[in-house]
């Protein structure tokens, strides 16, 4: 084969559709086409009840488990991911939106389209570009307190529609206040309806987590309120809901609403990235299976384009709905198909049915969603074993809360990026020292700490760059200055000295010269391929010594201690 026969069929591969389901077998068939049929009677309630975080019409949410499904089963690589709505995007997008449009309007969807579009469009560039590391940027930390700023918020917005008073400020603690000053006005046989359904779908949790709770209790609800009638008892219901299958069209919108949403787009994106990337990861290591995150950044940026063409919101690779799958018995991306065929046979038979269902039961629904987000076991864990990441997750979650969903996915990419810039701005530095055993050890960097008499040994645990360069080339001289005695060679053990750049070589450098005119040496060990190509670049090699670096610590000693 030629080579460019070779990079063609390479592309080919790398392009090829439904691999996620691929290769099929028989014995596995009839069990993702179960798995399918369960995860539908479970997502479908919860898909109706994401349309009342994203504010668009409860028709969308079935919308948001057709086309989607498929588009991402055709190019994703991952067998387990569902990619449909989730409370986390759904509520980014109504804080984005807040204002521009009323709920549920048809400009609204229009502009919900035109998120989803321009984020798989985000996506589909992502790819090009080789940007899935981006998703390494959200830390577990600020994830969890970021979802839990997200359940917080979300279950306090249906609060309302629960309790079945008026509530109109798009702020949390607007709508909180509002639903304090409202007490007096609940109307009870709403909230009796709410606890009922939010009881049923715990108690089918702790029963047993196969059952579809909240398929029984909007079943149930939808069944009452058509045989007792609940609109001429003032109980607010859905209404007639548009049947069929979605028209197929771009979104009626200006490059002007294109410019506004741009903000919007990109927290989904994130948003996407990092939650789609780290469930498709776990699941993947779970069952030892190939992930191609790159093949999965093009089929999220088909599912969110397919979104936008069949008039629905933007989808995100979801860890509830991946979860339910994989305990339903599903194995590749067969089921979600599967999924997809059911939704499509309720859109053309049985959405006549959903003009009874009562809005307080979606408010209950969405409720025990969002109270699902909040990880109150996970928050615990990090108090205990990291009370300054701790700090970090409250800081992200009261962000969310106090000012906005949109706000706090771009807090959570800043504060994860600072735990890194921090790590690397304030390393751990060490004189190493042999004990009785004869292994080495780290002791702190403080006046008058050496290795040997004439020797001391100097460890820096991260890359050199200009941030953190002015205390590598401060430390140094201080334990010149201070040892008990007179030092003849600084060691430095060079192992997480892996990048170096141009600050940082000139603050070398100029400790070089410091340190020859005190008539002490500098020298290098455990020096990578990758530090001596920059040393070699910024002239230090020829500075130091070729001679003067070693690749490991014994041969350093060996051949300065003489000279000691």
């Amino acid at each position: 084969m030629s080579d460019g026969s070779r990079t063609k069929a390479h592309a080919f591969n790398g392009w090829r559709l439904f691999q996620s389901i691929r290769p099929l077998e028989r014995a596995r068939i009839s069990k993702d086409v179960l798995a399918g049929i369960t995860l539908a009677a479970m997502n479908i309630p919860q898909a109706l009840g994401y349309t009342r975080i994203a504010g668009t019409p409860v028709v969308t949410g079935l919308y948001t488990l057709l086309l989607p499904l498929v588009a991402f089963a055709a190019f994703g690589s991952s067998r387990y991911l569902v990619v449909a709505a989730d409370s986390a995007t759904a509520a980014i997008l109504a804080g984005g939106l807040a204002g521009m449009a009323p709920v549920a309007s048809a400009r609204y969807v229009a502009l919900a389209g035109l998120v989803a579009l321009m984020t798989g469009g985000c996506l589909l560039l992502a790819r090009l570009l080789k940007l899935g590391f981006l998703a390494d940027f959200l830390s577990q930390t600020v994830l969890v307190g970021f979802l839990t700023g997200v359940g917080l918020q979300v279950s306090i917005a249906v609060l309302g529609q629960m309790l079945g008073v008026g509530v109109h400020s798009h702020r949390t603690i607007g709508q909180l206040a509002e639903v304090i000053g409202s007490l007096g006005a609940v109307r009870l046989p709403v909230l009796g309806i709410s606890v009922a359904v939010v009881g049923c779908i715990l108690a089918c949790r702790q029963i047993g987590p196969m059952l579809p709770g909240p398929l029984i209790a909007v079943v149930a609800a939808t069944a009452a309120s058509a045989a007792y009638d609940f609109v001429a008892r003032g109980i607010s219901v859905v209404g007639p809901v548009v049947g069929g299958l979605p028209s197929l069209g771009m979104p009626a919108v200006s490059w002007k609403d294109a410019v506004a949403l741009v903000p919007l787009a990109g927290s989904c994106f994130v948003m996407i990235v990092a939650q789609s990337a780290a469930t498709a990861r776990a699941y993947a290591e779970r069952h030892q299976q190939r992930l191609d995150e790159n093949a999965d950044l093009v089929g999220l940026a088909a599912a969110n384009v397919a979104a936008a063409l069949s008039g629905t919101f933007v989808v995100d690779g979801s860890p509830t709905q991946t979860a339910m799958v994989e305990r339903s018995g599903g194995q590749s991306q067969m089921a979600q198909l599967s999924t997809a065929a059911v939704v499509a046979v309720v859109l053309l038979f049985l959405t006549g049915p959903l003009k009874f269902l009562p809005q307080c039961v979606l408010g209950a629904v969405v409720f025990t969603i969002a109270i699902g987000l909040i990880d109150w076991r996970g928050l615990r864990a990090i108090r205990r074993e990291s009370p300054g990441e701790y700090g970090l997750a409250v800081t992200t979650a009261l962000i969310v809360v106090l000012v906005g969903v949109e706000q706090g996915i771009v807090l959570a990419m800043i504060l994860s990026l600072l735990r890194i810039v921090q790590h690397a701005y304030h390393p751990h530095t060490a004189v190493l020292v042999k004990d009785q055993k004869g292994e080495w050890r780290a002791t702190p960097v403080v006046p008058g700490a050496e290795t040997e008499p004439g020797l001391v040994i100097y460890r820096f645990g991260a890359p050199l760059f200009y941030a953190n360069a002015n205390r590598f080339s401060e430390e140094i001289p201080t334990l010149v200055g201070e040892a008990p005695s007179p030092v003849r060679w600084v060691v430095v053990d060079a192992g997480p000295i892996t990048k170096l750049d141009y600050t940082a070589a000139r603050s070398v450098r100029r400790l070089q010269e410091e340190l020859a005119r005190r008539s002490v040496g500098l020298a290098f060990a455990h020096v990578s391929s990758d530090l001596r190509a920059d040393l070699d670049r910024h002239h230090l090699t020829e500075a130091i010594g070729p001679a003067h670096l070693f690749d490991t610590l014994r041969e350093a000693i060996a051949a300065l201690r003489p000279l000691s």
